[in-house]
């Protein structure tokens, strides 16, 4: 593939194909961007099998990504020294002192636990768990909160918050942690000392669970996981992943610790509810991020699905626009979302950088459907062989009659002529490129069977201007779709 020609585009996902980093905390520090998140495994057994990693850019070059590399591993955590637990959503703040913590859980344990270092992304050596003040850990103890996804705020002030918490929806796994004996029925907020690991006081609940909304102004979008906080001037912005769970919505208040109002939708990964929509385009499954002004831009970051799995994810992020009255308009899902623009309209394209993706009918939830279920017309992201740290070749897989890949955006200037794809696979037909997902086609591509990867050309008509660019396969067999190129 010619990168040289794309390598100064910023793309979602924003990191290599080969890595899986879902749950993205975006932080600045000095003049660069950290993300830390969760790490899951190409093709694992469950969620976040992987030990920590980061990657961080700098601000003013979002498609310049560095690997820091391993920052944290699983097994130097006290509790864990077999390194049998996985370690979810992590956070990451500088503290008083100067230093970073990283707060963290592992999941089967309902304890937050600590990690410090001098730097951003250097090796993390652990340090604690948030406990009381007479030493006990938050969170054993029968009555306790859930503790799930901290997102910690070190306020203007000096104070320190950490929000956490867990309230999913009816079924096997809210009776599995009643049973436990843990309070599951919202988001709670709990000051720190300057230690950054003693509770000062005691927590509140500050966003309602999904059965305690009634007359909240959350309704239909109740707390389910992922607290992130930010603060924008005066103002509390605490995100956190809703009972829909492909959706990260806001909610604000004046103070940290209460008073917090239902804001809205900052994205959703099937775009439900942009613009009115109400039809998903890609597979929904769960969803985690974090919103950054890196450079004078807000963004929000999150995470998609791949691999006809719920736990192979990986970090997008999209512009966000904080109007004056504080409020903030649903972002679309796009290609290239951390990008000054939209992208070149000439150049060379991995199809990974899909951002809808359907069948002929439709999508699914890879949270809530049964693998049996999933029906083998469906395409899906993948790579060949396992999990690796370098050398990725994510494509889209099985495409059929009908399936559909859309890109959003891209400047064409009116001179480009031709489209290449690049396929292979039993398929015999057309793919019909569109700029709108069901209009008159802008360019058709003979497609034949083939075993191997092999490119296939078609004459292109396009105006000058911004546009989306579809792609639907139309005929026998399936193919998979490895790039295209605008000439």
């Amino acid at each position: 593939m010619e990168e040289s020609r794309i390598k100064k585009q910023a793309l979602n996902p924003y990191l290599p194909s080969y890595e899986y980093v879902p749950d993205g905390e975006p932080r600045v520090f000095g003049d660069r961007v950290y993300v830390y998140g969760s790490h899951d495994r190409f093709d694992g057994p469950d969620f976040c099998v992987n030990d920590y990693v980061c990657w961080s850019a700098p601000v003013t070059d979002l498609a310049d990504w560095k690997y820091e590399g391993v920052i944290y591993k699983a097994s130097q955590d006290k509790r864990n020294a077999k390194g049998n637990m996985h370690m979810c959503a992590p956070d990451v703040v500088q503290g008083p002192d100067g230093r970073f913590y990283l707060y963290y859980e592992f999941h089967r344990l309902t304890v937050t636990s600590v990690a410090v270092c001098d730097t951003p992304a250097g090796k993390y050596e652990f340090y604690g768990y948030v406990q009381r003040p007479n030493g006990i850990p938050y969170g054993e103890k029968k009555g306790e909160v859930n503790l799930f996804d901290p997102g910690v705020l070190v306020d203007n002030d000096g104070r320190i918050w950490m929000y956490t918490g867990f309230s999913p929806l009816p079924g096997w796994m809210k009776t599995a942690m009643s049973m436990r004996g843990l309070r599951i029925d919202g988001g709670y907020c709990v000051e720190l000392e300057k230690d950054m690991i003693t509770m000062k006081g005691e927590p509140v609940m500050v966003l309602p669970g999904p059965e305690i909304t009634k007359g909240t102004g959350f309704e239909g979008h109740g707390f389910f996981e992922a607290s992130s906080i930010r603060k924008i001037g005066d103002v509390y912005y605490l995100v956190y992943s809703s009972e829909l769970s492909h959706e990260l919505c806001y909610a604000t208040s004046k103070r940290p610790d209460g008073g917090y109002s239902y804001g809205g939708t900052l994205v959703s990964i099937g775009d439900i509810g942009y613009k009115g929509n109400s039809t998903p385009r890609n597979y929904t499954g769960n969803t985690h991020g974090g919103m950054a002004c890196i450079n004078g831009q807000w963004y929000i970051f999150y995470h998609r699905q791949t691999n006809k799995q719920k736990c192979a994810r990986q970090g997008c992020a999209e512009k966000l626009t904080i109007l004056p009255d504080g409020s903030i308009p649903q972002a679309e899902v796009t290609s290239c979302g951390l990008n000054a623009g939209p992208l070149s309209g000439t150049g060379v394209y991995e199809a990974r950088i899909a951002c809808n993706l359907s069948s002929r009918e439709g999508t699914f939830a890879y949270l809530r459907t049964r693998e049996k279920d999933k029906k083998r017309i469906h395409p899906y992201f993948t790579q060949s062989g396992g999990d690796r740290e370098k050398d990725g070749d994510q494509y889209i897989a099985n495409m059929t009659d009908g399936s559909v890949a859309g890109f959003k955006y891209f400047a064409f200037s009116g001179q480009e002529k031709t489209i290449r794809v690049n396929v292979r696979g039993t398929a015999e037909g057309l793919i019909l490129v569109t700029t709108e997902q069901r209009k008159n086609s802008v360019a058709e591509i003979p497609i034949r069977a083939s075993e191997q990867f092999q490119s296939f050309t078609g004459n292109l008509t396009i105006d000058a201007g911004v546009h989306t660019l579809f792609f639907r396969y139309v005929g026998k067999g399936a193919l998979d779709f490895a790039e295209f190129e605008i000439r």
